[in-house]
Parts: C-alpha cells; structure tokens; sequence
C-alpha cells in the first residue's frame, strides 16, 4: 500500500480571497512601484544609471525573467505531477520517500552550486538556467502531488469503485479534483523559487532581472540594484497572488 499523509504533512490551503487578501497585493505592488519610479526620476542619473534604467532594456530584462519562469514552470508541472500520480499508485512503501528524497537533493543544493556545475559540464546559456531552476523548484509540485491524492477520503475511492469506475476514472474524475487545491499550493511555492532563482541566470548569460540586480552591485549603483530587486519582488507576489486566485476560483465546492 501506498504510505498515507498524516494530517501534520498536509499542506494548509487558504482560503478563496476576500477583501484585503484580493485586492492588497496588486495594491502593495503598485505603491512600490511608484514609489521607486518617484525616486529614480528624482535623482540626476549619471550615463552609467540611464543606460540600465530606460523602459527598453527594463522591460527586455523583465521579459526574459518571466520566459524563464513560465518556462520552467511548465516543464516543472510536466515532470512533477505525473511523477507524483505515479509514485501515488506504487505499492511499495519505501518508493516514495526515496523518489522525495531524490527531489529533495535538487532543492537543497544551492542553485548556483548547480549553475557552476552544469556550465563546467556543458558550457553556460538558457539551457543550463532552465535545468536548475527545474532542479530547484520541483519538490513542492512533487510533494504537494503526491500528498493531494494520498490525502483523498478512500470512502469516496470506494465508493466510486462500488458504481464500476476503473482506477484511471476514479484517479482522473475522483481524486485528482479533490487533489487540485493542494497541487496548486505547491505550484504557487515553485513559482515563488522559480522567480528568485532566475535571478541566477545572469551569471550563465540566461539573461533575466538579474543582470540588473548585478550591474547595481558591481557598479554601486543603488538606483539600479533597489530597481531590480523591486522588479524581481514585485513579480514573485503578483504571480503568488494570481496562482491564489486560480487555487480559488478551482478549488471543488465545499472544500
């Protein structure tokens, strides 16, 4: 049999959104992002600064940052849910926390530990931003997968297996809706990382907001290094807040 969450793994779903939770976030984004557009207009940019902040080359950095993200993100749903609808059906107990366990080394390897590893091995470029991301964001797809589904009452398994459902019936019309608002909740969490190790990318020449985050640094320009970091935040909370909005208007009636 396959081994059955207890209610301490569960993963927490939050509610659908109401007031505040529905319409703060947009509200919080768009406050940062005036005030930091006040406050760079504000200044005398020397060449240097007017070079990385103009609308072109934020807009192509922001651009890149959200192919990367969506990219991933794609390819981490790919992999992660039928992984885990997989190893959900395994009868073997200790399959799925080796499978976990496996999943689990890509997260807690620092991602530019794998970004330095695969651009010794194969040189730098998208590909190699596109494999750590995926690598670091997959567990809570994964896990939020397999747990989704052992979590589903087997009342209600049984019962769709007493009307002559087939076990592919019972996964796809049965369990996977129930599993929908956990799997979600694990979606929203790998976009969170995806967004954050994008970043990265700009030391393999992936492109992305972190070339912005980097030349603030290198140059000690703050006007730049605070702009792309409200960029790179500001995107992480509008993407969690959507994918909350999905998790709501999805979630099964009366869960």
């Amino acid at each position: 049999m396959t081994t059955v969450a207890t209610p301490a793994s569960v993963p927490s779903r939050r509610r659908p959104f109401t007031g505040f939770g529905r319409f703060g976030t947009p509200a919080v984004v768009a406050a940062a992002g005036i005030a930091d557009y006040l406050w760079v207009h504000s200044m005398r940019l020397d060449s240097i600064e007017q070079r990385t902040l103009n609308s072109g080359y934020l807009v192509s950095r922001t651009a890149e940052h959200l192919k990367l993200t969506f990219v991933a993100t794609v390819l981490i749903m790919s992999i992660a849910v039928p992984l885990g609808v997989l190893i959900s059906r395994v009868r073997a107990r200790w399959v799925p926390p080796l499978v976990l366990g496996l999943a689990n080394v890509g997260q807690a390897t620092p991602a530019i530990g794998v970004l330095v590893l695969l651009t010794i091995t194969v040189g730098p470029g998208v590909g190699v931003a596109m494999t750590s991301l995926v690598a670091y964001s997959a567990l809570p797809v994964l896990r939020n997968t397999l747990i989704g589904i052992q979590q589903v009452d087997h009342t209600l398994i049984e019962a769709a297996r007493g009307m002559g459902m087939r076990p592919g019936q019972v996964l796809w019309r049965i369990e996977m809706p129930l599993a929908v608002p956990v799997v979600l909740a694990g979606l929203r969490t790998a976009l969170v990382f995806c967004v954050g190790v994008a970043t990265l990318a700009t030391f393999v020449n992936a492109g992305g907001l972190g070339d912005i985050i980097v030349n603030g640094i290198k140059l000690d320009r703050d006007p730049v290094l605070i702009t792309g970091s409200v960029l790179t935040a500001s995107i992480a909370l509008l993407l969690d807040w959507a994918g909350g909005l999905v998790e709501s208007v999805l979630r099964p009636k009366g869960t």
